[in-house]
């Protein structure tokens, strides 16, 4: 999936796009589109790094890639905030 380009303040930024996500017992797997990124639970956030294996596991990425939910925790988090 290519990047998408938003223009702000007259500056161009790149919004950081998952082609998929995974869980593992420690730590969350995104896959962009040229690489995978792997992040321990307690990078990710507080919340995540307390949460049971299946409070973490029971994950959706939103439709256009951009951030992730855990409708068990009530928690939402960017990719861009959580690769950059």
């Amino acid at each position: 999936m290519p990047a998408v380009l938003f223009v702000q303040d007259h500056e161009m930024s790149e919004v950081v796009t998952a082609a998929s996500i995974d869980t593992a017992d420690s730590e969350l797997v995104i896959r962009l589109a040229n690489r995978e990124v792997r992040i321990p639970w307690g990078r990710c956030s507080p919340i995540l790094a307390a949460a049971t294996p299946e409070q973490r596991r029971r994950v959706e990425l939103s439709p256009g890639g951009y951030g992730v939910h855990w409708p068990l925790l009530d928690e939402d988090l960017s990719i861009g905030g959580l690769v950059g």
